[in-house]
């Protein structure tokens, strides 16, 4: 988030901090309600594996959606880790199958430990490695690529919020048939 300063007729850009870009992460992922009124820890709670691959229509189904952006936040955390983007759009939903709780928990748990060492990665950058090229020059900054990760897990955390309340509707009315007949 960038905040505009003019005095004297000199205009400054106040840029958020990386700690500030760090808890905007863990707020999305981990445990924020400020913009979207949860994140994804506290929507994830009770999704249990046929929720978490349940189709509905032509969305992608919740654990598709986890993956996808536990995929990129991952990638991102190895750019910190060994300097190299490996990561392609490509793979971005190539999830392996969900076939028991345990692969569905463990979805979730890998998706909250790497967003919480993300955060850490990004609370200890100074403001110039912010700015600093990301990988390549085509990419962007640090900054913008945080930025955007954070952006595109708010996006999807909507998706996953619909999409669940699209099943536990879909699971109601099917017990009110069952009830009725």
């Amino acid at each position: 988030m960038n905040f505009t300063l003019i005095q004297n007729n000199i205009i400054y850009i106040l840029m958020e901090s990386a700690q500030q870009l760090a808890n905007r992460l863990r707020e999305v992922i981990l445990n924020g309600t400020w913009i979207a009124n949860t994140n994804y820890q506290t929507l994830l709670a009770d999704v249990h594996l046929e929720m978490a691959n349940m189709k509905i229509g032509s969305l992608n189904t919740i654990g598709q959606l986890t993956f996808h952006i536990n995929y990129y936040i991952d990638g991102v955390n190895h750019v910190f880790d060994h300097g190299l983007l490996e990561i392609k759009d490509i793979y971005s939903f190539d999830m392996p199958a969900l076939e028991t709780e345990i692969d569905w928990k463990m979805l979730k748990k890998q998706l909250f430990q790497n967003a919480e060492d993300l955060a850490f990665h990004v609370e200890k950058m100074t403001p110039q490695e912010l700015d600093a090229i990301f990988v390549l020059e085509k990419y962007g900054t640090y900054r913008r690529n945080i930025e955007g990760m954070i952006e595109h897990a708010y996006y999807h955390l909507g998706q996953i919020s619909l999409i669940k309340k699209m099943i536990i509707g879909k699971s109601e009315k099917m017990r009110n048939r069952r009830s009725v007949g």
